[in-house]
């Protein structure tokens, strides 16, 4: 057994904003923003539309299909949490629904396929008492897994 996997990743500060996020993606849905005056998509949380401003908004769920926008791969662990992964991804995705967040991609034997604009799904995961959301390359864009892990 690698000793590093029994070291807590950073957990994410839960607060006003932050929790409705994390409490959806512990019922299985993964969520973001919508502005009420413009109709802007963002991620992550925040009080006020990226875009115009505005300060009305509401939260819609995603439906799991996303885009690779780039990517990095890992291969040398900045926190001894993420030690056991090596190599992982970690990557700017797009979701179908627009908004843009930082995830990891897995799920992938050859790093050398991943591309630019390949389709992905989501993949709910389970990490140290939360539940994340990763990125596997989409059989198709119509069949996300939502099931956390």
């Amino acid at each position: 057994m690698n000793p590093s996997a029994d070291i807590t990743p950073p957990l994410p500060d839960l607060d006003v904003l932050t929790r409705p996020f994390w409490d959806g993606l512990a019922g299985g849905v993964l969520s973001y923003q919508r502005c009420g005056a413009c109709g802007h998509a963002w991620l992550p949380a925040r009080s006020e539309c990226p875009q115009c401003l505005g300060d009305v908004w509401h939260r819609e769920a995603a439906d799991g299909g996303a885009r690779l926008v780039s990517w990095v791969v890992y291969r040398h662990a900045y926190h001894p949490a993420f030690a056991h992964r090596l190599p992982y991804v970690t990557a700017v995705v797009e979701l179908d629904e627009g908004p843009r967040l930082i995830s990891n991609v897995v799920g992938v034997e050859d790093l050398s396929t991943l591309r630019i604009d390949m389709h992905l799904a989501l993949r709910l995961e389970r990490e140290a008492g939360m539940v994340v959301p990763r990125f596997a390359p989409a059989a198709s864009p119509a069949e996300p897994d939502r099931g956390a892990r």
